[in-house]
């Protein structure tokens, strides 16, 4: 009986083996490389770095408030004069030229220099968009790898049970052929075997719109590593909650935005009171008319060389109170931001904590799971024996078989949820960077050279 049980158990891990073997790649490709292949193909991202280019250009369009406006302006008139005199009248047609360089440079304009802040502010806007797009690809390229890796371990655990089934139909029909059992084995081991047939073409399908869904990510033919045996999960450091919220406090991409769209508002508010201060400008221009038939007083040729330097001041008075209602309007606007400021703030803390106890939950999960196994084979071999000896009946082999695989197959999807876990409180709290691949890659490994499809 002993060795019934050593030898159906060798048969299924090897079988299982084989299978899992059957579907890895001759070149497989890990979760870093993958990353770098998505940051060029994924449109997402991509949109996602044109917008910070385009943000990042705006705010230096700000700062032309603050630097010299110079322009340059010609022109050419034709003018025909009927001059009338006590002597009589005369015809006096006369064309002029002019050419004229002409430029400003803001002194004293406070709304201007509100203006050149709130550019700055969009440019570290941007970088702040684009960090969260960068994270947003990890998290969703760790998602599509780690759905693979699932789908495909799904399948292979569905042809490992199709096959401990098939042997069990075998040893129903083999018993009642003898007379030790019963034609109701038969049949239950045979709608067993269907119904497993049945799952096998689902995980089929599931694996194939899952791998489509990385291929089109990472815009190539992706072939994931699996985990590596023994499994090895990364530990999480630190263990506790409140470095992660101090983390989220500190430097989360979307609460530094929130943070410079209130500075911007702030700046607006400034720019608003500004309608009631006066502006101040230094203005330089140079300009040549050239008259070559002379003017309406005289034929002769002129050319006029004039250079003017100055000052100019513009003092408001009253603007029929639009500069008190854009006061009141920014105020607003300032409160607002504020308020926006404060929700971010709430929001990525319970994110974070969300994450962090999701993550504690996941690691309990894997290893009540990986008992589980433990005792669903054993419970299985119990069965297998009591089967052979008479005390037990095939349904309850059947049963115990499906326990087990289905415990294999949620505890390797548990595990996967704790690798992607580990990012998504990364991301929640703000932190997640590429450097932090490696350390989820380390728990993959790639399958042996040479290895077949």
């Amino acid at each position: 009986m002993q060795l019934f049980l050593h030898t159906g158990r060798c048969a299924l891990r090897a079988l299982a083996a084989a299978a899992s073997l059957a579907l890895l790649p001759a070149q497989a490709q890990s979760l870093v490389d993958l990353y770098e292949a998505a940051r060029v193909h994924d449109a997402t991202y991509q949109g996602a770095l044109a917008q910070a280019d385009a943000t990042r250009a705006r705010g230096a369009q700000a700062r032309a408030a603050v630097l010299p406006q110079v322009g340059l302006a010609a022109g050419v008139s034709r003018t025909e004069a009927d001059v009338r005199a006590d002597a009589g009248k005369a015809a006096r047609d006369f064309s002029t030229q002019q050419v004229g360089i002409q430029a400003t440079q803001p002194i004293y304009r406070p709304a201007n220099w509100a203006t050149r802040s709130q550019g700055e502010r969009q440019a570290e806007i941007a970088q702040a968009q684009l960090q969260t797009a960068e994270q947003d690809l990890i998290v969703r390229l760790a998602q599509a790898y780690f759905d693979v890796l699932g789908a495909r371990d799904t399948l292979t655990l569905v042809r490992a049970q199709k096959a401990a089934v098939a042997e069990q139909l075998a040893a129903a029909r083999r018993n009642f052929e003898l007379g030790n059992a019963t034609i109701t084995d038969t049949h239950e081991a045979q709608a067993r075997h269907d119904l497993v047939a049945a799952q096998e073409i689902a995980a089929g399908n599931d694996l194939q719109v899952k791998q489509l869904a990385l291929d089109e990510l990472t815009g190539r033919s992706t072939l994931p590593w699996p985990l590596a045996q023994p499994v090895a999960l990364p530990a999480l450091a630190p263990a506790e909650l409140q470095p992660w919220l101090a983390q989220a406090e500190a430097a989360h991409p979307a609460l530094v935005q929130a943070q410079l769209a209130r500075e911007i508002a702030r700046l607006e508010v400034d720019k608003a009171r500004a309608g009631h201060l006066p502006t101040l400008d230094a203005t330089l221009g140079y300009q040549v008319v050239n008259n070559p038939q002379g003017m309406i007083d005289t034929p002769l040729r002129t050319r006029v060389h004039a250079a003017q330097a100055g000052l100019q001041l513009n003092v408001p008075l009253f603007a029929g109170f639009a500069t008190e209602n854009r006061i009141k309007e920014a105020l607003a606007l300032e409160s607002q931001a504020q308020a926006q400021l404060d929700d971010t703030r709430r929001r990525l803390t319970q994110a974070t904590r969300t994450a962090w106890l999701g993550l504690q939950a996941g690691t309990s999960q894997v290893r009540a799971l990986e008992a589980a196994e433990a005792s669903s084979q054993s419970a299985l071999d119990a069965n297998r024996l009591g089967y052979q000896v008479g005390v037990r009946i095939n349904i309850d082999v059947l049963n115990a078989q499906s326990q087990l695989f289905q415990t294999k197959r949620d505890l390797a999807l548990a595990r996967y949820n704790l690798l992607l876990g580990q990012l998504k409180l990364r991301q929640a709290n703000g932190s997640l960077t590429a450097a932090d691949l490696p350390a989820v890659n380390a728990a993959l490994a790639a399958p042996a050279a040479g290895t077949p499809r």
